[in-house]
């Protein structure tokens, strides 16, 4: 199933997208998609549902996060060999966790705001795992298991303010705006091999950023179970699990950064498209 959350007049609504590829509400059957309707009861029961029976929905649609009430927002840094590359790091000998605060969390075709004093906002897609089943000491044979599905994540980032002041990667993650999801929660039926994607992100029309999921280091399965160890995962948390070469502070031989006016394009295989604006913080 695709599932999404969109605005209107009277506040966030659930929908989901039918076979023919028609955005329908989901209102009659849930309030929200919210951790509580990640439970794979609550999904199997969805998914059981005649879809061409519920309301189509017409027009343009202002897509709010695909999950409301995100519990942890967890990152996993220089996750792709090829990027590892690009910015001249080692591959780690584990997966590098940072965290992303929640009031960065937008809709996939919300504004990106550059924020005061920035001078390297950057870009980066990245594929998002949303869990459904809490996930404490899980094996990476049975991690994916815990997945109630994917999701495209941009992990905005600002590089003066990650590397230049001092403390975590945090600090150039967190800005408001820098992390949209969406527009679609994918269920993990629907997304049989996370191993197995195309994602790509085109900045004013230009490919910049062109890879495949089988380029990670550690795989998906691999960063639920290492986290798992760590912490209990919740239903509702989301992992952004690394980005492919092309970032802005990659290029050569002069980095590339976000500037107001500027138009973010990103596509994974299967989970949809986001398009944000640039505009500047007020």
């Amino acid at each position: 199933m695709k599932l999404f959350r969109y605005r209107t007049a009277e506040g966030v609504r659930p929908g989901l997208i039918d076979a023919e590829g028609k955005p329908r509400d989901l209102a009659q059957h849930v309030a929200d998609v919210t951790p509580e309707t990640l439970n794979p009861s609550v999904l199997a029961a969805i998914a059981a549902l005649d879809a061409r029976a519920l309301p189509e929905l017409e027009g343009a649609l202002d897509y709010a996060p695909c999950v409301g009430g995100v519990g942890k927002f967890l990152c996993i840094g220089l996750n792709y060999s090829d990027h590892a590359q690009e910015v001249g790091a080692s591959p780690p000998a584990h997966p590098i966790l940072f965290m992303k605060a929640n009031s960065a969390i937008i809709g996939a075709c919300d504004d990106v705001c550059i924020p005061r004093g920035s001078k390297a906002t950057d870009w980066e897609v990245e594929l998002g795992v949303v869990i459904g089943q809490a996930a404490k000491y899980v094996t990476v044979e049975d991690a994916l298991d815990h997945v109630a599905g994917y999701c495209i994540v941009n992990d905005v980032s600002e590089r003066d303010f990650q590397m230049q002041l001092t403390g975590q990667w945090t600090k150039g993650k967190s800005c408001d705006t820098f992390g949209p999801i969406g527009p679609w929660l994918v269920t993990a039926d629907e997304v049989p091999d996370p191993q197995a994607l195309d994602l790509s992100c085109d900045v004013n029309g230009q490919r910049m950023q062109t890879g495949h999921t089988s380029r990670m280091i550690f795989s998906v399965a691999e960063i639920i179970s290492h986290l798992s160890q760590l912490m209990t995962l919740h239903p509702g948390d989301v992992i952004a699990t690394g980005t492919p070469p092309g970032v802005g502070m990659g290029q050569k031989p002069t980095p590339i950064f976000l500037q107001e006016g500027d138009v973010m394009e990103l596509e994974i295989q299967g989970l949809g498209r986001q398009r944000q604006n640039l505009r500047a913080d007020q």
